[in-house]
């Protein structure tokens, strides 16, 4: 099968996302490709919610067993169900919704597993009631089930700029502890060939230090002890990379327009100014699974749910990306 078609995971049933994918399917370029989507999720919430939101689209149900290219319409949003008992479209997160998220995930990866697909796109999932304390977030609960663990790199994607946190989903009082060459070097060589091979591109990346100024009174200093000598060993690997740079000042437009992707020590310290500088457009990527992963750069926003207010951007140039790569 030449054909793949993307795939779609509703994640949580209860968050902004339906709505992202009604906008999405709303949108000028997308009202007649409907035939390279495919949603994993509940039918009948998305018919309700579609209802409650004032969208109108039909709905194609898919065999998720026989996934061929003449089952999939351009006229109706192609749906693989999976069963969830509710009683209204929009209700508080809770953990009723833990089952249904899983047997989503896995109904994905069957189809990958066969190759009927490569890429995946996940919406928001509640750290609390699906991952509870079991997974940093959803990108180590995809490690977990593809046997990837320590093997992935988390990409903030944007054209102009991308980011990197070394370290992830992981509180901060963790993050020294978890730094360390190996990872910076393997997760700055996946950067790399991502951008080579995938973006036909060359990327000029910058690394930032973990202490303020790049400076420390203590004894131990990870600038000098694992960011340095990671840094020296990529520069023999002909990797363009620069730094340790101080993060306070870094993210000025005089800096950041001479690099293509920063590396940071830990999430907050790369995500804010992104988010600041580009808002939602921007998208993250999960690079070392057996198949392209992205997720819109939000999460499941509670407060926003069914009020139809939200910003389809990052769903929008979550897709864009993949039909360009």
């Amino acid at each position: 099968m030449n054909f793949k078609p993307i795939l779609i995971v509703i994640g949580e049933p209860y968050s902004i996302f339906s709505e992202l994918v009604f906008k999405l399917f709303n949108h000028k370029y997308y009202k007649n490709k409907k035939n390279k989507i495919i949603l994993i999720g509940s039918k009948r919430l998305l018919e309700a919610q579609m209802k409650r939101l004032r969208f109108k689209f039909s709905f194609n149900l898919i065999n998720s067993k026989n996934v061929i290219r003449s089952q999939l319409s351009k006229r109706s949003i192609n749906v693989i169900d999976i069963n969830f008992k509710f009683k209204k479209p929009f209700e508080k997160i809770s953990y009723k919704s833990q089952n249904f998220i899983n047997q989503s995930f896995e109904e994905a990866f069957k189809l990958l597993k066969k190759k009927i697909s490569n890429c995946l796109i996940n919406g928001p999932v509640s750290k609390k009631h699906f991952l509870k304390k079991k997974f940093l977030g959803i990108t180590e609960y995809l490690q977990k089930r593809t046997e990837t663990k320590n093997k992935t790199t988390m990409v903030i994607y944007n054209e102009k700029l991308s980011v990197s946190p070394l370290t992830t989903h992981l509180p901060i009082k963790y993050v020294a502890k978890n730094i360390n060459i190996k990872k910076i070097i393997n997760n700055t060589k996946q950067i790399n060939d991502f951008y080579k091979f995938k973006l036909n591109k060359k990327p000029k990346i910058a690394i930032l230090g973990l202490n303020p100024h790049c400076e420390t009174t203590d004894s131990y200093s990870e600038e000098e002890k694992i960011i340095k000598p990671a840094i020296r060993k990529l520069k023999k690997d002909k990797i363009s990379i620069f730094g340790p740079f101080s993060a306070d000042t870094f993210f000025l437009k005089k800096n950041i327009k001479k690099y293509d992707v920063v590396i940071g020590m830990y999430h907050d310290q790369v995500l804010t100014p992104i988010k600041t500088l580009y808002n939602f457009n921007a998208i993250n990527i999960t690079l070392g699974l057996p198949f392209i992963r992205i997720s819109p750069d939000h999460g499941p926003n509670e407060k926003m749910i069914g009020k139809n207010i939200s910003n389809p951007l990052s769903l929008i140039k979550a897709i864009s990306f993949l039909d360009k790569n």
